[in-house]
């Protein structure tokens, strides 16, 4: 049984803050002691960055479109074990989620998945009155998601908080929270995200105090913690990476960080080591040579478009990569990885691994995705079906290779990404823990060398 108090926090709508509550409340009730499990509904990387600064644990996600609606409370129960309070940021607006799939993946499925009571964040700069309406109609849409409270977000003064609350009065909904405009707490976006935590630093660990000091002063966080009490118990067993173990030799598995490469779930670090390997880190901006040992290579998601010339620069690491690529080791990689193996990436030279050339492009790639594996490799043999998240401004020519990785079906049919020799090399993003299989695949690949 999993007992953790929990709370969901969604709104009405994209940019209304939610990223800037939920991480507050993280590094809010972090300071007062509590141990903290920090959670992100959908595919983003980003923000669960920000979670880990605030918390001191690693940000999860929960994605009911890549991992399957049976594992998001497996995947909760286990990045929630032992902690005081689970907070949980929603995605976009309460009830959106996979387009054309009703409510599969929206922060409402996730919620109810987790009988959690969900926190609506209002963005109340351009309405007074108007806001009763809009928490009635959402607490109202689905009787199955308990929207718990409200937090009031861009107030602009105490006359504009009066009139919110006297509206809400008539709701039934405690008002659990009033922030007003702050710009000091705004964060850099970036491709509709906020920038990573490695590229900021100093920056990110300012702006999460910042947030966890207005929520603190901002909203009642006793009644708060009370409603996260209000959560049953869930039944669901903790979903565990010891289902991929193996036994066996470790074999040294390289995986790719540093600020151009900080697009990783948890999970799969802890899907490689249960399987067997040992996973050692390394940043291709500063690193001139592989770990020792390397057996294999995991190069996941991230922004090397920004970091282009310092990647090239790196001559000593770029030699080692394509070195072991063409030794046959097997080699993972995910978009920032594929454009990192490729040519060169807005004329700057790459590994070369890949016979492709990238570039920046105006055109924001972004969706969930259906795909089936053409043909063997480390990752998966042919005909295996995973589902996975596309998010990109770049563009790779050809976008496939003579053996492609996948071929894709939904929203549209084509083949995409590159398997040559030991290489997996596409733009899709996957969710291991959906199928660890995967993660015991390419460490018995890795054993093989």
């Amino acid at each position: 049984m999993v007992s953790t108090p929990r709370l969901v926090i969604a709104a009405p709508a994209s940019n209304s803050g939610k990223t800037t509550v939920a991480t507050g409340l993280m590094a809010a009730f972090a300071a007062r002691g509590l141990a903290v499990s920090p959670h992100k509904v959908g595919p983003d990387y980003i923000d669960p960055g920000y979670h880990s600064l605030a918390t001191g644990r690693p940000g999860r996600n929960l994605d009911a479109y890549m991992c399957g609606p049976e594992l998001v409370a497996p995947l909760f129960a286990h990045g929630a074990a032992g902690c005081d309070l689970a907070v949980v940021e929603g995605v976009m607006g309460l009830y959106d989620g996979a387009s054309g799939q009703g409510e599969l993946a929206s922060t409402a499925q996730v919620a109810k998945l987790l009988k959690a009571p969900v926190v609506l964040v209002v963005d109340a700069s351009s309405q007074s009155r108007s806001v009763a309406a809009l928490v009635h109609g959402f607490a109202s849409w689905d009787p199955e998601v308990r929207i718990g409270g409200v937090i009031l977000n861009k107030v602009a003064s105490d006359r504009h908080e009066a009139l919110l609350r006297d509206a809400l009065d008539e709701s039934g909904l405690p008002v659990l929270g009033v922030l007003r405009r702050a710009p000091q707490v705004a964060t850099p976006s970036r491709h509709l995200g906020l920038v990573p935590v490695a590229e900021r630093q100093g920056d990110a660990v300012d702006a999460v105090r910042a947030m966890g000091e207005r929520v603190r002063a901002g909203c009642d966080l006793d009644a708060l913690m009370a409603l996260a009490r209000t959560a049953p118990a869930l039944a669901d067993e903790a979903w565990e990476p010891a289902y991929a173990r193996a036994e066996g030799p470790r074999p040294v598995v390289a995986v790719a960080g540093g600020a151009a490469f900080t697009f990783a779930y948890a999970e799969h670090t802890e899907l490689l080591t249960a399987a067997g390997a040992e996973v050692v880190v390394f940043d291709p901006l500063r690193d001139e040579k592989l770990p020792a040992g390397t057996a294999g290579l995991v190069i996941g998601g991230g922004f090397p478009e920004m970091y282009a010339p310092e990647l090239s620069a790196n001559e000593p690491l770029r030699r080692a990569v394509t070195e072991l690529a063409l030794s046959g080791a097997p080699v993972a990689a995910e978009c920032a990885g594929l454009l990192y193996l490729a040519r060169e990436l807005d004329g700057k030279p790459m590994c070369g691994v890949l016979d492709a050339t990238a570039r920046m492009s105006e055109r924001l790639t972004l969706g969930y995705r259906q795909a089936v594996a053409v043909s063997d490799s480390p990752l998966a043999v042919a005909g295996t079906r995973l589902r996975g998240h596309e998010f990109h401004r770049t563009v790779l020519e050809p976008g496939a290779g003579p053996v492609p990785a996948w071929g894709m079906h939904q929203p549209e049919r084509r083949v995409e990404g590159y398997v040559q020799r030991g290489v997996h090399a596409s733009y899709l993003h996957t969710h291991w823990a959906a199928s660890p299989e995967v993660a015991r695949r390419f460490v018995e690949h890795c054993r093989a060398r």
